[in-house]
């Protein structure tokens, strides 16, 4: 999975007819510019409207899903959302002059070729994925439905679905890696019991439907006169049930084609999280409801995560909770190693600290002199102290010392230079125990994240 953000290297247009309206729609993907995200415009509208891909935006999902904002509305989206996300873009500007995307032949195929026909550029600005580092689950009691996401290195998604069907009872699919989604998901198009089809117009439905873009399941016994009813309604010629209850209108591609389109309307509907997902999502009997109700669940908690990585608000006017000469007192460094110049906040699991940096630091002499940048080292150093300060804040008395045993998962994401403030917030990342402190470890310039890491250190009684 790439590290930096993709879009089209140039727009492409597909035609075709919407499924549910049968109105004709031309959708047009654009290129769009770095942390744009995903997005829907209605072109065809007076005020031509704009839709974020958000789960927060989905107002239907009963056959099919459906984005909206005011009266505006784009349905059946899923097949174009799985086709973006298995080609690994993160913004692209989607227009239809329409209600609804076309449904071509009821799978990502024809949207996954068009996209590498156009091909996919990369750009400048990094990449954030939602990493999962703990179970999650939802469950819906009516449908029996759950999704459960765990940990991965990469997103994939295992689909169970199960029907009460002689000819569909259980299937099962795998994604492994959403790279190989092109080669095993794409091409797999939509079903449809027979039973349902006259309900469905009935209902004002699927009036684009086509006995060519949906596999046809007849798990019941049905006359022949009946068949060609029904295939009359879609102005489809005469058609017979292959011997194992599908319709002879189309061939499949894989056994498990029907598990594996559920799997392809699960990378949709997730892209629907807004953010790109490193974890296995492990759905039985999904659907589009169980979707999107797991994708608001994973879009609120990266909401939550991006609330933990905020900035600290910091007023140069506001005394420190400790200034330098408090710092001295529990911290055994000093010139030219003291790297923490005020604490600014200290609650019960977290504390807030502040290093300027000057041209006059003397590590800039060599590091570098034509190009002053502060090691990447420093500024971890800066962070232990600061987590030193939390630790040593809570001992009775002065006569102890930290010493880090272990550090992990240290990144530095941007240069620091003279000029920059530095706010550096800890994180206490389970209780103190045995003298034993985790500490997960944020370094911002400005609102942007430049450092960070997770600590281990031992707080040890000093020799008197």
């Amino acid at each position: 999975m790439s590290t930096k953000q993709n879009t089209l290297a140039q727009s492409i247009t597909l035609s075709g007819i919407g499924l549910h309206t049968g109105c004709n729609v031309n959708m047009t993907m654009h290129p769009a510019p770095e942390n744009f995200g995903i997005k829907f415009k209605r072109i065809d509208l007076e005020d031509q409207p704009v839709i974020a891909a958000l789960a927060t935006n989905v107002v239907d999902t009963s056959r099919g899903t459906v984005l909206a904002k005011g009266e505006a509305k784009v349905s059946t989206i899923e097949h174009t959302l799985a086709a973006i996300t298995g080609l690994d873009l993160d913004n692209v500007l989607i227009e239809v002059d329409g209600p609804e995307a076309p449904i071509l032949d009821g799978s990502s195929r024809y949207i996954v070729e068009a996209i590498e026909k156009a091909g996919v550029q990369e750009q400048d600005a990094e990449r954030e994925y939602f990493v999962v580092k703990e179970k999650m689950t939802f469950r819906d009691e009516k449908t029996g439905s759950e999704m459960i996401l765990v940990p991965d290195n990469d997103f994939a998604v295992n689909a169970m679905i199960a029907f009460d069907s002689p000819v569909l009872y259980n299937q099962f699919a795998t994604l492994n890696s959403i790279s190989d989604f092109k080669t095993e998901v794409a091409n797999c198009r939509t079903f449809v019991f027979v039973r349902e089809l006259e309900f469905l117009l009935q209902h004002n439905l699927v009036k684009g439907g086509d006995l060519d873009n949906a596999i046809v399941i007849v798990d019941k016994e049905i006359s022949q006169e009946e068949l060609d009813r029904i295939a009359a309604l879609f102005d489809h010629e005469k058609v017979e049930v292959k011997e194992r209850g599908i319709l002879n209108t189309i061939d499949l591609y894989y056994d498990n084609e029907m598990a594996r389109h559920k799997l392809l309307d699960v990378v949709g509907d997730l892209t629907l999280a807004g953010m790109k997902i490193k974890g296995r999502v492990l759905a039985t009997r999904p659907g589009h409801g169980v979707n999107v109700e797991f994708a608001k669940l994973i879009q609120a908690e990266i909401k939550k995560c991006k609330m933990k990585h905020k900035a600290p608000a910091y007023n140069v006017n506001e005394e420190p909770v400790l200034d330098v000469n408090q710092i001295k007192k529990l911290l055994p460094h000093r010139y030219p190693f003291l790297m923490v110049d005020k604490i600014i906040k200290i609650g019960e699991d977290h504390i807030v600290g502040v290093k300027n940096v000057t041209c006059n630091e003397e590590f800039f002499s060599g590091h570098f002199p034509q190009e002053p940048v502060m090691p990447g080292v420093l500024l971890t150093e800066a962070m232990a102290q600061i987590g030193g300060c939390f630790v040593l804040n809570l001992m009775p008395d002065q006569g102890y010392s930290t010493y880090f045993m272990k550090m992990d998962n240290i990144k530095f994401r941007k240069k620091v230079v003279p000029g920059d403030t530095v706010i550096f917030k800890i994180d206490l990342t389970s209780p103190l125990r045995r003298g034993v402190a985790n500490m997960k470890g944020t370094a911002f310039v400005g609102d942007s994240i430049v450092a960070e890491g997770e600590f281990m250190a031992q707080v040890v009684k000093n020799k008197d």
